[in-house]
């Protein structure tokens, strides 16, 4: 199984010492990681600062939303570190949905998007909670055009951001400029720093804690730019998880892989509580315990899980540059622009 192949790998590579303050790690470990590229851009969806400044308004826009109540930064806050610290997210009509809203931020780097990875990519996602009837509820593409090209300055930024297409509001370009947008949100951390050579970037306890990390086999599934984000593995691989939800089970083609989520991110984990698809985890040091029990068969004593935890704050990061997260002016209704609907 490849999750037992990493991690007896990483066991084996992992040679760690201490000698008064000194903790040396063996760097070829870290050859199952690797640091944040400057951006996550996509062939298929190429760049532009019109497309980006488009999206980003789109992405802060609550009239995408049925009732005006609202938009994706209300699930995923981008002065939150991407999401909005609640257990499952609320959309219309004071409406739960049934799973965690996981961070925007570094989320175009991941093998797919949603916790059953129904989405392949950020621009999909992006499209999908808009027509969502608990999320944004809007009744169809054809409304959400509708109310886009009621707005003139909206118009015009699609013809900006979009200049070779006659018509440029269509929805497809909905999804191409927030997801233009996102795959922007980055944010480097200590621990690119370390990656990149600089042994200083990581403090004493923060490298016993990789190690720990290594050996107790948490780098089987959290490994890569992510450190996670990159595969899908079921829930309770080792000890059963008590969880109803059938994870990718529930996406068409699938079937076979009940309770199997994508692999959540490690980066800024510290701050993206509470943890799980159903956010049911509130403690990181008891998320680490439970995991590495339920996941890879591990014991983690509370002062290994300190020293865990200790190692997965150097993945917090900043967003570059910072003025990506601030919230920009959306421009005016027109004359003709739908009201708030119930």
């Amino acid at each position: 199984m490849k999750f037992k192949l990493i991690s007896a790998t990483l066991s084996l590579l992992t040679i760690a010492f201490a000698t008064g303050n000194e903790v040396k790690i063996n760097r070829s470990a870290l050859g199952f990681f690797q640091p944040l590229p400057e951006n996550a851009d996509s062939a298929a969806n190429p760049f532009s600062e019109e497309k980006l400044e488009l999206g980003k308004m789109l992405y802060h826009d609550k009239r995408l939303s049925k009732d005006r109540s609202v938009s994706c930064n209300s699930c995923h806050d981008l002065s939150s570190f991407g999401d909005d610290g609640a257990p499952t997210s609320t959309g219309i009509k004071n409406q739960k949905g049934g799973r965690s809203a996981p961070t925007v931020y570094n989320a175009a780097l991941h093998i797919a998007q949603f916790w059953d990875g129904r989405a392949p990519d950020v621009e999909a996602q992006a499209v999908g909670p808009i027509l969502n009837p608990i999320e944004m509820g809007m009744p169809d593409p054809v409304y959400v055009l509708k109310v886009l090209k009621s707005i003139p300055g909206y118009v015009e930024a699609f013809k900006k951001a979009f200049p070779d297409e006659a018509d440029p509001v269509t929805y497809d370009n909905v999804g191409n400029a927030i997801g233009a947008f996102e795959r922007r949100l980055l944010t480097p951390a200590p621990w690119d720093h370390f990656l990149k050579g600089n042994d200083d970037a990581l403090t004493v306890k923060q490298k016993k804690g990789f190690n720990l990390f290594i050996s107790k086999g948490c780098a089987g599934c959290h490994n890569g730019v992510g450190v996670g984000g990159h595969m899908y593995q079921k829930l309770g691989l080792v000890k059963p998880w008590p969880t109803k939800d059938k994870g990718r089970a529930e996406v068409e083609g699938f079937e076979a892989m009940e309770g199997f989520f994508k692999v959540p991110s490690l980066r800024n984990i510290t701050e993206t509580g509470p943890y799980l698809h159903d956010g049911s985890i509130s403690d990181l040091k008891e998320m680490v315990k439970k995991m590495a029990d339920h996941q890879a068969g591990q014991k983690v004593t509370d002062e290994e899980a300190d020293l865990i935890v200790s190692f997965l704050q150097s993945l917090k990061g900043e967003v570059t540059p910072e003025e990506l997260a601030v919230v920009p002016d959306l421009p005016e209704d027109g004359p003709n622009t739908p009201a708030a609907a119930n």
